[in-house]
């Protein structure tokens, strides 16, 4: 399809930025980039909402944080079922339950279970307050050209009438079926595919005690040689995952009773009905980089992981957030376009890890070789009655932020190296590239009351007890052009809640990035290594080579 811009029977529409897929990932972007003054426009091949099934139920603690930076989180959570543990079982012997540790005092639990549906509905409602947003529905995106001005995406809507929206940028989470785009943006999708297949069910009936913990069964007698994974949900609701066998066929087994007899083995006799149900195959892949000139793209159009650790929706959020806050700054004049690469670095590095995380578990889950399925059998057995084996039971690391330790935008600090990938149910102490500890705040003349929401207003330093804040504030004046706030830590911590999390020292400055991530830590008497980190963060290019 190639549409010139001056067809007389094209409609066109004039945006800061057009986003490309109006599910969870491109509705937060749309969120965030309005928070920060942005107009955009959101196109969805759909006519409307589609509210069939559940889809991804689990949502991570600092997802939900930044949907509460844009108002919703809250009420996500709020209507979610909390869990706070997860329960490994290997047949009818349980061998651990995980806990989650929260380094700071997060309002937030660690994980809540709601239905993407229904978090889809809370995020529209957002959306409909918000006058910088427009959806457009039932315009499929067909082709995308760019040039030096910005982007043109060509539309098509179902009556044949023909669309353009035209942006300076724009982000691309479209979901993973669209390959003629990939095409066009010149992305590869490699990875792989796993042959077994899973069964989703979701049932609706009264278990007490299973409210508030995922479980995890390892080859029970209800399903010899495979697993079977149980989330609860809100309303009575549990999501039952079966893995089966690659030429199961669910209108056979339900047409045969065979269904019913797989769901009692669980539940027994209790009453129950069938919510929702659905099969389908893992797939592992992602793109070779997530920005294209003037394009960025997220979530499941740039990476695909099996769901075991909750990985996907998760990660596209963040995908979202860290395009977010770097293509607004670079529309607000406040950084240089090279902000932008930074974004393919920080996602595609964390695309990496979940592909590498997902596909141990894979590998575990579902051994490819006699190999594999030997250590599989042997690991599980010694887990039986060596605790010193848990920790290689692969049930799906879940998920946690991905962290920018090695980021072009991070400055290293020899005194808190990063260890590497801390044990599961854990983050890394706060360091460079490391996500911020969320602790109570109290900030004169605001009602924050969250360290994180200060942080997401720009860039924030927090600054020891020894240091000195007018010489602070001079070395940093004219550093950059983004927003820049100044806290003396012992002036903001209310409940000595933050200096217990960070174990920061008395003479030390902390640079913190818009997205609440830990940038650098500096001495405030070198004036020039502050200000070198202050530019690395805007992506500034001489910084970023220094």
């Amino acid at each position: 399809m190639n549409i010139p811009a001056s067809h007389p029977e094209t409609t066109e529409h004039h945006t800061q930025a057009v986003i490309v897929g109006n599910g969870p990932v491109g509705q937060t972007a749309a969120l965030l980039l309005a928070r920060w003054g942005i107009d955009c426009i959101v196109v969805d091949r759909r006519p409307q909402r589609d509210a069939i099934g559940s889809k991804a139920i689990c949502q991570q603690r600092d997802v939900l944080d930044v949907w509460e930076s844009v108002g919703v989180g809250h009420k996500i959570a709020a209507e979610g079922l909390t869990w706070d543990r997860a329960t490994t079982l290997y047949k009818d012997a349980t061998l651990f339950t995980q806990p989650f540790i929260d380094t700071g005092r997060s309002v937030f639990p660690p994980f809540v279970n709601i239905s993407q549906t229904r978090t889809e509905e809370l995020l529209d409602e957002q959306i409909a307050a918000v006058a910088r947003i427009t959806p457009l529905w039932d315009h499929g995106v067909e082709q995308i050209e760019q040039s030096a001005e910005g982007v043109a995406l060509h539309c098509r809507r179902a009556d044949g009438t023909l669309v353009t929206v035209r942006a300076p940028y724009a982000i691309v989470a479209a979901g993973s079926a669209p390959r003629e785009l990939r095409h066009q943006l010149g992305v590869t999708f490699d990875g792989r595919s796993f042959d077994d297949k899973f069964l989703i069910c979701d049932i609706r009936a009264d278990l007490p005690g299973w409210e508030r913990e995922r479980r995890f069964y390892f080859d029970p007698e209800w399903n010899p040689g495979r697993q079977v994974l149980i989330h609860p949900c809100p309303g009575s609701t549990f999501r039952i995952d079966w893995q089966v066998p690659g030429d199961y066929d669910i209108e056979q087994e339900e047409a045969s009773g065979a269904l019913d007899a797989r769901i009692r083995q669980i539940i027994g006799d209790k009453p129950y009905e069938i919510v929702w149900k659905s099969v389908y195959r893992f797939h592992s892949r992602m793109v070779d980089r997530m920005r294209v000139g003037r394009v960025l793209l997220a979530g499941d159009f740039a990476h695909i992981v099996s769901p075991f650790g909750a990985r996907g929706l998760n990660t596209g959020v963040m995908d979202a957030e860290n395009a977010a806050w770097k293509l607004a700054f670079v529309l607000r004049g406040w950084a240089e376009d090279a902000l932008l690469d930074s974004y393919d670095s920080e996602r595609c590095a964390a695309s990496r890890e979940n592909i590498e995380v997902t596909g141990k578990t894979m590998d575990f889950l579902v051994p490819q070789t006699e190999d594999q399925q030997r250590i599989r059998v042997e690991r599980l057995t010694a887990a039986l009655t060596d605790p010193s084996v848990h920790a290689q039971i692969d049930s799906g690391r879940l998920s946690e932020p991905f962290w920018y330790v090695d980021s072009p935008l991070t400055t290293p600090d020899p005194a808190r190296p990063f260890a590497g990938r801390p044990p599961r149910g854990h983050v890394p102490p706060p360091a460079p590239g490391v996500a911020l500890p969320d602790v109570p705040v109290r900030i004169e003349g605001t009602d924050c009351t969250r360290l994180r929401q200060v942080a997401r207003d720009g860039l924030l330093l927090l600054a020891g007890s020894a240091v000195d804040l007018a010489r602070l504030r001079e070395t940093t004046q004219g550093a950059i052009a983004a927003p820049l706030r100044i806290l003396r830590i012992a002036d903001i911590d209310a409940e000595g809640a933050l200096q217990q999390a960070l174990q920061a020292r008395p003479s030390e400055v902390w640079v913190v990035r818009p997205d609440a991530h830990i940038a650098a830590i500096c001495a405030p008497d070198d004036d020039q290594v502050l200000r070198e980190a202050l530019q690395r963060v805007m992506g500034n290019r001489t910084a970023v080579s220094a």
